[in-house]
């Protein structure tokens, strides 16, 4: 079943239960799957990895809101912000935890040669093709610096 369909269930589901926070950011996930599908030279459909780049902005986006609404003494916009984000991660792979992303790290960076932090855009870029979806850009960056200064 593809992500619109499941999402297009859920929001029945949501406006069944009467839940105003599930609803909301289903319906801002069904929104962003046809703004994508009907952009400017965009084929109609979407892939699988096109889908999780999508929800994984979509998350980056409410966290950083929420931490920006925290800073200003904005608690109520910020527990919205997480609560969204929360839904929309329920669509998302299981992340890797740091015990599980360190060793695959330290692997891509040995096949790609790596040896100093001057070699961290070529880890990188395997690192992120690789772990689409499991893991997240700033995570990823930070342990590979660890490993490479090490």
């Amino acid at each position: 079943m593809s992500l619109e369909t499941t999402i297009n269930n859920d929001i029945k589901a949501a406006m069944l239960a009467k839940d105003k926070v599930r609803l909301e950011s289903l319906r801002s996930i069904k929104a962003a799957i046809l703004l994508a599908k009907t952009a400017e030279g965009a084929t109609g459909e979407l892939s699988t990895d096109d889908e999780l780049k999508m929800l994984q902005k979509m998350v980056k986006q409410r966290k950083d809101s929420a931490e920006i609404y925290t800073q200003q003494n904005r608690n109520e916009l910020a527990e919205k912000e997480l609560a969204e984000a929360a839904v929309i991660e329920a669509y998302l792979p299981k992340q890797l935890t740091e015990e599980e992303l360190i060793p695959i790290l330290k692997e891509i960076a040995a096949s790609a040669g790596a040896t100093s932090p001057k070699d961290m855009g070529k880890v990188m870029g395997m690192a992120s093709k690789q772990l689409a979806g499991k893991a997240d850009g700033k995570l990823i960056a930070e342990f590979v610096k660890k490993i490479l200064n090490s």
